[in-house]
């Protein structure tokens, strides 16, 4: 329309990551016991879980820091030629998610969960991250935004214009998975696990609008 002016613009999208030591870590620890009877596999997972329980608070894991989740009991079926199936015995489960806050001592913690659920427990990962994600998220922010503003510098140099004001900003979540264990290494002398922390990292992504201008 006559009169009417529209305003150029450049919609660029960075995206950045940052780094640090991880201050927290974060094991899935699975208990299942397989019993003949209902009672037995419950009884005996009810102990083995509160063994393991004991052994983390007498290595200084809060009570905060603890959570059971996934409490199953099934049977457990075999085949049997010219019978079908049958009820072998029954199996109890449940996860402990264990928040360990000195990374120094993850491996003495490890070790001391195995021994104390013995045959009945199950390690089923680890997550290496941060109690507090906030500094290093803000680095892969700026991280985000400095990728994002060197692409729009180049892209309107290549239109022969410059940048004018940012017209809008939008953040997109980042849908990371679990940050595993950097390296575990089996030592030799003590047959144990022995954790190597590394760094974990964080991501960002932002799309930022520009004003082109002439």
């Amino acid at each position: 329309m006559a009169g009417e002016s529209s305003t150029r613009t450049i919609t660029v999208t960075g995206s950045g990551t940052a780094e640090a030591p991880p201050d927290l870590l974060t094991i899935s620890v699975g208990v299942e016991c397989r019993r003949a009877s209902v009672v037995a596999a419950y009884a005996d997972a009810g102990q083995a879980s509160a063994a393991v329980s004991g052994a983390l608070r007498q290595h200084g894991v809060a009570d905060a820091d603890l959570r059971t989740s996934g409490l199953n009991i099934r049977p457990e079926f075999v085949w049997r030629d010219g019978e079908g199936q049958h009820v072998a015995g029954y199996v109890a489960s449940s996860v402990l998610t264990v928040r360990v806050r000195q990374i120094a001592a993850a491996s003495t913690v490890i070790a001391a969960v195995v021994e104390a659920g013995a045959d009945d427990v199950r390690l089923n990962g680890l997550e290496l991250g941060f109690a507090d994600e906030s500094a290093v998220l803000a680095r892969a922010r700026e991280a985000a935004w400095q990728d994002a503003l060197a692409a729009a510098g180049q892209f309107a140099s290549l239109a022969s214009g410059q940048l004018g004001a940012v017209i809008s900003v939008a953040e997109h979540p980042l849908t990371s998975g679990p940050v595993p264990a950097a390296k575990l290494e089996r030592a030799a002398a003590t047959d144990a696990i022995s954790l190597e922390a590394g760094h974990a990292s964080l991501g960002a992504s932002v799309t930022v609008v520009w004003e082109l201008q002439a």
